[in-house]
């Protein structure tokens, strides 16, 4: 399967309920140390432990519950399986069936703990490249992948989001 080969970590979840998750891919579980068999079924915000990312967690919400919005990108802190924390890139996208409904909710990460802006841009391609990939691979399923290539082109904005977040990190300071 396409998604399983991905350099990027990737998720998928359902549209539905508490938004369970029926596939991570094995660079997500490189990246936070987490399983399919540890997350299917399960959904991904455990990943966010007990800190209180106020602004990240109202941007994710309104994403799910507003079928009108194709996608979201922010940073938030989450944490590694070992309880190590990183300021997670979380990208996530509508996949939608041919008649408009939400089949799926796509999902990449990237950490942006301590990363340069290089490797945000390398990151931002390879995202790309797996989005244009993806695309025509979903389409042959009846499966419509929304709203991705300007999430992407909003860097700059997410970029600095992310380096706030880092600096209250090294602060010591709680989310």
């Amino acid at each position: 399967m396409f998604l399983e080969g991905s350099p990027v970590a990737l998720t998928l979840g359902r549209p539905d309920g508490d938004n369970p998750l029926v596939l991570v891919n094995p660079r997500f579980g490189e990246l936070t140390g987490y399983t399919q068999a540890d997350l299917a079924g399960r959904n991904c915000r455990l990943l966010q432990g007990e800190v209180d990312d106020k602004e990240a967690r109202a941007r994710l919400r309104a994403f799910l519950r507003d079928d009108t919005m194709p996608n979201v990108r922010t940073p938030i802190l989450n944490f590694r399986k070992d309880g190590t924390p990183f300021v997670n890139l979380l990208y996530m996208s509508r996949l939608r069936g041919l008649g408009g409904e939400t089949r799926f909710i796509f999902a990449s990460q990237f950490d942006v703990s301590r990363a340069q802006a290089e490797r945000l841009a390398e990151y931002d391609r390879t995202l790309d490249q797996t989005l244009t990939r993806l695309s025509p691979i979903a389409a042959e399923s009846g499966i419509i992948v929304e709203g991705t290539l300007t999430t992407i082109a909003n860097s700059a904005a997410t970029i600095a989001q992310a380096k706030l977040t880092i600096a209250t990190l090294d602060d010591g300071a709680v989310l």
